[in-house]
């Protein structure tokens, strides 16, 4: 019984060493950053809900060689693409460069990624520069759904350099204070389409609209190369009692062969319905799909619709610039 006591006491001392030996001189210690702030072009234009990649990493090459071991070495450095996740309330300027990159008109800026802890104090910085926006995904709109969602957007940059935070805690108070939340709902969206009735429009999956960059970040500065942008296309469910527009739509454009397209827009609201937030707009919408969702025999539900659209363009509006459309 005594021996088992002693191996229990030398068993903690051992774990409070190996623990001490991971603490910082002089008392300190490791903190979780709690916030992420966005920079673009010295603005700081606000917090992230989440940012994730950014990592510098190189290739390791094999060089030719005829003896038993491989001579390896590293290559240039590779720049990992950043996503971050945010709301509606960061600077316009944001919002403006992601329409500008839907447009293929966007020039590539610098930033950099701010970590604070809890006191808003940085505590470490990654910098980049030469970065283009490689995709932007619009969340899922849900007229059952009461959870905020957010905006999911990748930048690839041509460099990144880590360090330590910039700026003050005073200043990313100041922005703390002056960045009103704009907090949105999947629920609080309208559809609209040119000659459709989209009131019983329950659903939008979400959609991603990308673009296609080229490798050489020199070309890509001066705005010499070339950019293709891929519109994805719209999946809508609507309740069967609400979609004859659709069903005529698709008799007549693929049943008929007509090919009819149509132009539309997708407006958020905020929280209580007022105030625009965004607008998407969608020029040469088709219609290719239209299938009943599944249903099970016997059970107590709505019967619904699901419809497939293809677009050919989309711009997106913020803020005022939507509010005024």
């Amino acid at each position: 019984m005594l021996h088992t006591k002693r191996l229990h006491l030398m068993s903690v001392l051992v774990l409070a060493l190996s623990c001490s030996a991971f603490a910082q001189p002089g008392g300190g210690r490791s903190y979780v950053s709690d916030s992420f702030v966005l920079t673009l072009d010295g603005v700081k234009c606000g917090f992230l809900k989440s940012t994730a990649g950014g990592a510098i990493s190189a290739e390791v090459v094999a060089e030719p060689g005829s003896g038993p071991f491989v001579p390896k070495h590293l290559g240039k450095p590779r720049y990992g693409e950043f996503t971050l996740n945010c709301g509606f309330s960061l600077d316009k300027s944001f919002y403006e460069w992601i329409a500008q990159s839907w447009q293929v008109t966007a020039k590539p800026k610098a930033g950099s990624v701010v970590a604070l802890d809890r006191t808003l104090t940085p505590t470490s910085e990654q910098r980049f520069d030469k970065a283009i926006i490689t995709s932007t995904t619009i969340p899922a709109m849900d007229g059952s759904s009461k959870e905020p969602a957010y905006l999911t957007v990748t930048i690839a940059p041509g460099v990144i350099q880590n360090g330590p935070g910039s700026g003050s805690r005073e200043e990313y108070s100041a922005v703390g204070k002056s960045q009103q939340q704009k907090a949105w709902l999947p629920c609080n969206f309208k559809l609209e389409i040119d000659g459709i009735d989209c009131t019983r429009v329950g659903r939008i999956e979400p959609f991603t609209v990308g673009q296609s960059v080229g490798t050489d970040m020199k070309a890509l500065e001066t705005a010499q190369v070339s950019r293709r942008i891929n519109f994805p296309n719209l999946k809508l469910t609507v309740s069967e009692v609400g979609a004859q527009s659709f069903i005529d739509w698709h008799k007549a454009s693929v049943v008929e062969g007509k090919g009819v397209e149509r132009n539309g827009r997708l407006t958020l609201f905020g929280p209580t319905q007022q105030g625009v937030l965004l607008q998407i707009k969608f020029y040469n919408l088709g219609i290719f799909s239209l299938e009943p969702s599944k249903a099970e025999a016997s059970a107590d539900q709505v019967k619904r619709v699901e419809v497939e659209l293809y677009v050919e363009r989309m711009e997106l509006l913020f803020g005022g610039g939507a509010a005024a459309q």
